[in-house]
């Protein structure tokens, strides 16, 4: 009971887990184009600062900022969708695995009944 127990917490472990995974991978994206843009505004800057054009760099990272908020919104966007569309696939598959689980469970403790039969019988 207890083995299916821990087996049923971390199948579900696994399903959040996923979920948690995509999370993480579109803030790192998200993440990622900040650093981008932040890094191509750092080396313009500096590029025009020496050519004594700061004035211009700025002007570039005004007219970038809007364009790495869109993307960003679109990327939270694109976030919502798929948990929403993940969200019932994975209720899915749990209603699918729980026969199996069911199963494997029953499986493990007629096993263990078994050996534990036999350890009486040769104890006694």
């Amino acid at each position: 009971m207890k083995f299916s127990l821990i087996v049923a917490v971390v199948v579900l472990a696994l399903a959040q887990g996923s979920f948690a995974q995509d999370a993480t991978d579109l803030e790192r994206l998200s993440q990622y184009f900040e650093e981008v843009k932040n890094k191509m505004t750092q080396e313009l800057s500096e590029i025009l600062r020496n050519q004594d054009l700061a004035s211009q760099a700025q002007s570039i990272q005004e007219q970038l900022q809007p364009l790495v908020t869109k993307i960003q919104e679109q990327v939270k966007s694109v976030a919502t969708n798929v948990e929403e569309q993940i969200r019932p696939m994975a209720a899915d598959v749990q209603t699918q695995m729980q026969p199996m689980f069911d199963s494997f469970q029953k499986q493990v403790e007629t096993i263990l009944q078994t050996l534990t039969d036999q350890a009486r019988a040769i104890g006694n």
